[in-house]
């Protein structure tokens, strides 16, 4: 969200990310992910130090990041297009490299002779969270990377600003530290000599730890490992505490648009009139309008009551490469009970526990219950001519769709 604001804004950046690093250039757009930094590891202020990956594990893991990057910024420009005047200098898509591509040929002695003649032992132990670990080895190599990638990018990108978490300030200060040494100001052109760090606050988990893919809680932008409507759904759950803070964070929208937002919420909070919000504008942003339409669909499918007003080509959308959408020839859904459909089908184990859950009423067919064991769905009860929806319990569903 930072890089985005920096570009839609017209700045050319070069933010970078903890672990694996995001390093970009608005002008042309260049952006960098931590091929090298990902083989050393990284002294991540947790009580357990995050394992070394392989390198095969690194490789694809900048492979993912690269695309989920790419990804991020296509869809999210239309969005900001929609909700801010875009600078004119704004650029459309990055392209992306991996820092592995200027450390893969630094050789030990070369890294030793330009940056670690210039690291202090006695300044890295300062940090209480270092004197804590109480480990130099990550410290040496991992910060030394990172502190070199923004001097070999502010040398030849002019990238003068880095931006990041503040569990990142030792690693910016590092780089400022190492720019000042390498690159000293002998044209008194100061603006093309300074540098700058920013940090960002940690988002963090109720028990203090700070979200992140290794921590174990993360959601994430790639729709594989968080579904859609899973991502909707997290951020229609949050807390009417921290709403109005993600609000803040995660869109695009101006305070004053938020606090309206906020203020009709307060009048009737169990309506959720916040959480719908944030929901809504994160998932456009990260997957388009398209996202939140198949969201919203499954959302009202799984919790609203009324299934009529539904459109076949809605709910197809919605759960679109997913296995609880199967498609039957008319006939058989017309033909078989309920009851052997669910089962059929997966929705339930057996014949057995069909009729078990008809028998307690914990069978429904499009959200009214099912009350005979031999009940039969009606040609006029298939949603738009054409969906059967069968529901065990809360939250178990079966789309059938009828093939012609």
């Amino acid at each position: 969200m930072c890089l985005l604001h920096f570009q839609v804004r017209g700045h050319p950046i070069i933010p970078l990310v903890s672990t694996v690093f995001v390093l970009s250039r608005n002008q042309a757009h260049d952006e960098k992910i931590g091929g090298a930094t990902g083989r050393v590891g990284d002294p991540s202020g947790r009580l357990t130090e995050r394992q070394p990956a392989d390198t095969k594990k690194v490789e694809d893991n900048v492979v993912n990041l690269t695309s989920s990057i790419q990804i991020f910024f296509k869809r999210a420009l239309p969005y900001a297009c929609s909700r801010i005047q875009l600078d004119e200098a704004v650029s459309v898509e990055p392209q992306v490299v991996s820092n592995l591509q200027w450390h893969e040929s630094f050789t030990l002695l070369d890294f030793l002779a330009k940056v670690g003649l210039h690291a202090r032992v006695n300044a890295m132990m300062n940090r209480e969270r270092l004197v804590r670990k109480f480990q130099i080895r990550p410290v040496l190599s991992s910060r030394g990377i990172k502190s070199y990638d923004f001097y070999h990018l502010h040398k030849h990108f002019g990238c003068s600003i880095q931006v990041g978490g503040s569990d990142q300030w030792g690693n910016i200060v590092a780089g400022l530290d190492l720019i000042s040494k390498l690159e000293p100001d002998t044209s008194n052109n100061q603006e093309s000599s300074v540098a700058y760090g920013i940090t960002t606050p940690l988002l963090t988990t109720s028990t203090g730890e700070k979200f992140g893919k290794s921590a174990g809680n993360a959601i994430w932008l790639d729709p594989t490992l968080t579904s859609v409507f899973d991502f909707y759904q997290y951020f229609l759950k949050v807390t009417d505490t921290d709403v109005g803070k993600y609000l803040k964070l995660f869109t695009l929208l101006s305070n004053e648009e938020i606090q309206t937002v906020l203020d009709t919420h307060e009048k009737s909070p169990g309506l959720r009139v916040a959480q719908h919000h944030l929901a809504a504008e994160v998932t456009e942003m990260v997957h388009t309008k398209t996202g939140v339409a198949q969201a919203v669909t499954r959302t009202k499918l799984l919790f609203g009551s009324d299934y009529t007003t539904f459109k076949a080509k809605d709910i197809l959308s919605a759960f679109d490469q997913d296995p609880r959408l199967v498609k039957v020839p008319r006939h058989e859904i017309l033909d078989t009970s309920a009851g052997k459909l669910a089962a059929k089908h997966g929705l339930v184990a057996s014949n057995s526990v069909s009729r078990s859950l008809i028998s307690s009423r914990g069978l429904y067919l499009n959200n009214q219950p099912v009350e005979d064991v031999q009940y039969k769905i009606l040609q006029e009860e298939l949603l738009d001519g054409k969906i059967a929806i069968l529901r065990a319990g809360k939250d178990k569903l079966l789309v059938l769709a009828a093939s012609d």
